[in-house]
């Protein structure tokens, strides 16, 4: 009996049969699987961005309509977007805009380094959030930080990250003011 399992393994180590199907396996199913985590992170980022993108056009939409109402404050705008965006975690804490201003004729756009939240940090103040005038032409940013799901592999990996491990989104959009 002592024989037999070593003479089993030294057979089994010495056989080369579907030696060359393990390599190809070996080689191809980490791929595999990376492109399957990328594919879902991707889904995922998709999803969210199209939330935010959402819950900010609905903002937008009450904010164009309701010009020179007193009830549209910054945290209102905040709360609306959070409501209908949906499915963005923490999204009281992590969205932050900013809305300004904009001459059609003179056009000065926003900072290209948008103000996200850190959460390491104090919140920073409201930054350039003004409400409009009739007729007046108006760009609003909205940026949220959210937990990449695999942020260890592939898209997850690729993302600008803050020392939280927390990647950001960005959604922008311009309007104009309508007339009361």
């Amino acid at each position: 009996m002592r024989k037999l399992i070593p003479n089993r393994f030294r057979r089994f180590r010495e056989d080369e049969n579907g030696s060359a199907l393990m390599i190809e396996f070996v080689v191809f199913v980490p791929l595999l699987f990376a492109s399957f985590l990328m594919a879902v992170e991707m889904s995922l980022y998709t999803m969210r961005s199209m939330m935010l993108d959402r819950g900010t056009d609905v903002a937008v939409r009450a904010i164009r309509l309701n010009t020179g109402t007193p009830q549209i404050t910054h945290d209102w705008v905040k709360d609306t977007i959070c409501r209908n965006a949906g499915w963005l975690e923490e999204c009281d804490e992590q969205l932050k805009l900013e809305m300004i201003t904009v001459d059609p004729r003179n056009f000065a756009a926003l900072d290209q380094t948008p103000d996200c939240v850190d959460v390491t940090q104090d919140p920073d103040p409201v930054r350039g959030f003004a409400l409009g005038q009739q007729h007046e032409m108006m760009i609003m940013r909205a940026c949220v930080r959210f937990k990449p799901v695999f942020p260890t592999s592939g898209l997850g990996r690729a993302f600008d990250k803050d020392v939280e491990g927390r990647a950001k989104m960005i959604s922008v959009t311009a309007f104009v003011q309508e007339p009361t």
